[in-house]
């Protein structure tokens, strides 16, 4: 099988690598975190560059590339630390392309690509712990529309994004709608997370929406999916740039007048850093292809993605921290914050444990048919 990127895709990372390099700097990403989390300027910058449009089709002014070219752009701006949630803007697109109607797709969709609106997954509830199936939203019949009840938590950017994509609970199952911000019954309230990044509660009451699809579950499932497949990528870009800062600094760092990278055992736990870094890289590549697939194999894929990342994202973490030591958890140095970003991708659709459970049912299942 032929790895190698095309040269479209080459270009494409080099474009969002020189942004990253030119825009996007450390202290720019500190005084984001201190106006809240997240910038509308940095945003719109992203969409300047087509990646809000990355998943629209041309038709709707989108780029109409696909999960490849997807991984290539998060891998970039999680190397780059970038606070902004384009991954949600991969969701928000796919989900309407793939199971709303033309009128609704031509309403949102070019909005979408041109950065106009920012349209985020609100699927979390308390008590669910990254259960799909479980949503306690409830939506029912108004006229020609639905009204939806209920609060969703950990909303990316939920004070900030122009509509939301709900599941909820009609006619005895679950269907997926579009919420816009600012209508009435809608309220959001914003807080910052551990990364730096920005979320909050949305709660509704009462409030209007429009039908995406009745099968909400399966529609749920492939956003899901998406976003697993997008922080994969992310994560392996934050683990690269977390290992080339912990190499640079044992270059440099001095103990007995001698750099720190010339002592065997810590060149050691580097080698090891570095075994699980490509690993990641691997399982990643592995949930972006198979982001295609029929719906099981797609689904068993991306839990195996998340329970790998998950394993490499922590390990990475901590031996960045403790090669670097005290100065590894200061907020003053880069290296903390990187290891906050992977502690929160970690737990991002699913931590480890929920996955691993996933990877077990599934196998165990499978078992079962061939018994």
């Amino acid at each position: 099988m032929d790895f190698d990127f095309s040269e479209d895709q080459v270009a494409l990372r080099d474009a969002v690598q020189k942004w990253v390099e030119k825009g996007y700097d450390f202290e720019r990403r500190r005084a984001i975190v201190a106006a809240g989390g997240h910038s509308t300027e940095a945003y719109g910058e992203l969409a300047g560059l087509g990646l809000a449009g990355l998943y629209v089709n041309d038709d709707h002014g989108g780029l109409g590339m696909g999960p490849v070219e997807a991984m290539v752009v998060m891998e970039e701006l999680g190397r780059g630390m970038v606070l902004e949630p384009l991954g949600q803007t991969l969701i928000a697109s796919a989900v309407l392309q793939g199971y709303a109607g033309a009128d609704l797709q031509g309403a949102w969709l070019p909005r979408i690509a041109g950065g106009e609106a920012l349209v985020v997954l609100a699927q979390q509830e308390r008590g669910a712990r990254y259960r799909l199936d479980r949503c306690g939203t409830t939506a029912t019949a108004a006229g020609t529309g639905f009204n939806l009840s209920g609060t969703k938590n950990l909303v990316p950017v939920a004070d900030q994004a122009q509509a939301f994509i709900v599941p909820a609970q009609l006619d005895g199952q679950i269907a997926l709608f579009l919420v816009e911000a600012g209508t009435s019954g809608v309220r959001a309230a914003g807080h910052p997370t551990q990364d730096g990044s920005r979320a909050g509660d949305l709660h509704l009451d009462g409030a209007a929406g429009h039908l995406i699809t009745r099968d909400g579950l399966t529609a749920l499932e492939h956003a899901v999916d998406v976003g697993i497949a997008a922080a994969c990528a992310e994560a392996v870009g934050v683990m690269d740039k977390t290992l080339a800062i912990t190499v640079d600094y044992m270059n440099t760092r001095k103990q007995f007048n001698t750099t720190i990278a010339t002592f065997q055992a810590l060149r050691h736990r580097v080698a090891d850093m570095k075994m699980q870094l490509e690993l990641a890289r691997s399982m990643s590549y592995y949930a972006s292809l198979k982001l295609n697939a029929p719906t099981g194999e797609r689904r068993a894929a991306m839990a195996r993605a998340k329970v790998q990342l998950g394993q490499s994202m922590r390990f990475v973490g901590q031996q960045a921290v403790q090669l670097h030591g005290g100065i590894g958890v200061t907020d003053e140095y880069i290296v903390s914050h990187c290891f906050k970003k992977l502690t929160q991708l970690e737990m991002t659709f699913g931590d480890t444990l929920h996955h691993l459970g996933e990877v077990s049912n599934r196998m165990t299942e499978t078992a079962g048919v061939f018994a």
